[in-house]
């Protein structure tokens, strides 16, 4: 049972983390990570299975399983990367690349080859405005029509073009000679001339089609894994938590003061749809609770909500929102109506946390960006976080965050009032 879960797990974290799924496969930073990742959950999974199943396991067989996996894993990871560095030269592994134009779009291409790129040589670089030497000491020559020859005598594979073909027509003439001898031709585009900003590129089928974010939300089948998590950890949550919580905490709600149980409020939900948000209530009963933030010596606080919202227990009846699909576990912090109203006037790009869903806890909330939003500054670092979350997104990540939101939870956190 443990031996085929363990082949189980290991597939489906494998397949979470993308670890054989990436075109970058020889970037060894990235692999060693999502190695990481993807043991990580294997273990978690495991353990969970463990406890779950209530088998006398050996603890010596269980901690020699996962010790032999991990050194088995290092061992694999080490012997492929030498492997790969040693033969990377015999059989020209390493691409040998030529770029041309000397500019802001080739600069950003060189820094990457050089620092981030593992298997790229920069042979130099070819621009008609003379011959210079750049600070990463890369050579840069004047005539392009000399590229060719160049090229023949380095053994250049690829070239990368950034300049524009309009005022280039040589261009055209340079890339069939290229494809002659057997020489990859790119042409790389500057699209900041259009979008002063990052962008990023699909096709449907070969129409190029240009966003101005990469949302991997947008894919039916990461909303189901998300999705399929809520689910999951909201059921628990209710069914062994909440089922014994609610009645213990109304009967301590209603001895504190006076009002209900549940403090329901309006908020601004996924495309800006007002949902009906639930919480312990933590305030007094009062009529600025739809207009007014809660602020570190709010008088309206009462003396067991102060304890609650302390330790994030007023936000626990928000699984019920989860379960019925108005929330996710992770992800942006919901606002109130009106909030949501002057901050997106206050802050063009407020409104862009809105594409997917609120969550219980977010990236912003674990970064310290929690609580009262007295100034801008605070605002703008908000939904940078939340925006940044949203564009890269993953299952590993929202397991990170609620793991993170423990830890805090248990440490204390200054914004928590």
């Amino acid at each position: 049972m443990l031996f085929a879960l363990f082949n189980f797990i290991w597939m489906t974290s494998v397949y979470l983390t993308q670890l054989y799924m990436s075109k970058n496969w020889l970037d060894f930073e990235l692999f060693f990570k999502r190695t990481f990742k993807s043991y990580v959950l294997t273990v978690a999974g495991l353990l969970l299975f463990i406890f779950i199943y209530n088998f006398p396991f050996s603890r010596f067989f269980v901690v020699f399983c996962f010790t032999g996996f991990a050194t088995l894993l290092l061992f694999n990871r080490i012997i492929f990367n030498v492997l790969v560095i040693s033969l990377r030269g015999k059989f020209r592994l390493a691409k040998n690349v030529v770029v041309l134009g000397y500019n802001d779009v080739s600069i950003k291409l060189i820094k990457y080859f050089q620092n981030e790129a593992k298997l790229v040589k920069l042979a130099g670089c070819f621009d008609d405005k003379g011959s210079i030497e750049n600070s990463a000491k890369l050579p840069v020559f004047r005539n392009l029509r000399e590229c060719m020859a160049f090229v023949k005598e380095n053994e250049v594979t690829e070239i990368y073009s950034t300049l524009v073909p309009d005022q280039y027509p040589y261009l055209f003439e340079l890339a069939k000679e290229a494809e002659k001898q057997f020489v990859y031709f790119k042409f790389v585009p500057d699209y900041h001339i259009f979008v002063n900003r990052n962008i990023y590129v699909d096709f449907l089928n070969d129409i190029p089609v240009l966003s101005l974010r990469k949302e991997p939300l947008e894919d039916t089948g990461n909303r189901i894994k998300k999705r399929a998590v809520d689910l999951i950890l909201s059921s628990l949550v209710i069914v062994f938590i909440l089922s014994w919580l609610i009645p213990l905490l109304a009967i301590l709600i209603k001895l504190n003061s006076r009002g209900p149980v549940f403090f329901i409020q309006l908020r601004s939900g996924k495309n800006n749809q007002p949902f009906r948000c639930l919480k312990f209530r933590s305030l007094r009963v009062n009529n600025e609770s739809d207009s007014k933030q809660v602020s570190r010596d709010d008088n309206r606080i009462t003396s067991l909500g102060r304890i609650m919202r302390k330790t994030n227990i007023d936000e626990l009846p928000q699984f019920f929102n989860i379960l019925l699909g108005d929330m996710s576990v992770v992800g942006p912090r919901p606002h109130m109506l009106k909030h949501t109203k002057d901050f997106s006037v206050l802050y063009k790009e407020y409104m862009i946390r809105h594409f997917v869903k609120p969550g219980l806890t977010g990236w912003a909330q674990v970064n310290g960006y929690r609580g009262e939003i007295k100034e801008n500054e605070l605002l703008r670092k908000r939904v940078e976080f939340d925006t940044w979350y949203i564009e890269n997104w993953s299952v590993y990540l929202d397991l990170r965050i609620i793991v993170l939101t423990f830890l805090v939870t248990l440490r204390g956190d200054e914004n928590a009032f």
